[in-house]
């Protein structure tokens, strides 16, 4: 059952984006920051990991002057998500 586990969502900091992302549509890169309590650079390198998957979107901007980062999980992340939610579940129930 372990097999079933997705190592996209092996990274506590890919764990938590993904979480943050499945009860919210678009989330700003200073929230996703201060609710991981993560660096900029760390945030970076694992949603640059998960946009590759086409697990997130991320969409960039100027609000001002100022650049805004947002992200959102696409329907192919919920998914993928799900699955390893479930194939985590399962593999809990058998132990």
């Amino acid at each position: 059952m372990i097999e079933n586990l997705n190592k996209a969502f092996e990274n506590r900091i890919r764990l938590g984006l993904m979480s943050i992302l499945m009860v919210n549509d678009w989330v700003e890169f200073n929230k996703v920051k201060e609710l991981l309590n993560a660096t900029d650079g760390n945030i970076a390198s694992h949603v640059n990991a998960l946009e590759s998957l086409n697990y997130i979107d991320v969409k960039k901007e100027f609000v001002g002057k100022k650049p805004k980062t947002t992200y959102r999980v696409t329907k192919l992340g919920k998914k993928a998500f799900k699955d390893h939610l479930d194939a985590l579940e399962q593999l809990l129930k058998e132990l």
